[in-house]
């Protein structure tokens, strides 16, 4: 069976590969190391988790304003998620997206991380603002 939710296109672009889903918000400065693509926050659900070349699902964006220029790091690095779905967007994750230059979508007319879960195939259509979902099962 094939979800699809509808959204915002943030930053354009289309990819599909596997999605990578935390209930938690990320921080840029301090919660990910962005040599590796790690999410490197302690206590965080995906501390230890690299997200290189994943859909990353995520409620939001938390902490100050490094979190875009560590995000940015990430795409330099050649270490940047595939894509994001942002349930909630400030305005930390949506210049973070921009200048990762990943596709995202955010404002979906469900929540994200409730419908997907990791190891999905998630298709990201920033275009026209769908996502669409393969459940992995």
């Amino acid at each position: 069976m094939t979800i699809e939710i509808r959204g915002r296109g943030i930053v354009p672009g289309y990819a599909e590969g596997e999605a990578l889903v935390t209930r938690e918000t990320i921080s840029g400065w301090g919660g990910i190391d962005p040599a590796t693509g790690t999410i490197i926050e302690r206590r965080h659900e995906l501390s230890g988790v690299c997200f290189t070349g994943k859909v990353l699902v995520f409620p939001g964006a938390k902490g100050s304003s490094g979190w875009s220029g560590f995000f940015q790091s990430t795409r330099l690095l050649g270490t940047a998620p595939l894509a994001m779905v942002i349930t909630t967007l400030s305005a930390k994750s949506a210049l973070g997206a921009v200048v990762t230059r990943v596709p995202t979508v955010s404002e979906l007319d469900e929540d994200p991380v409730e419908v997907i879960r990791t190891g999905d195939l998630v298709t990201v259509d920033a275009h026209r603002g769908v996502v669409t979902v393969k459940p992995a099962r």
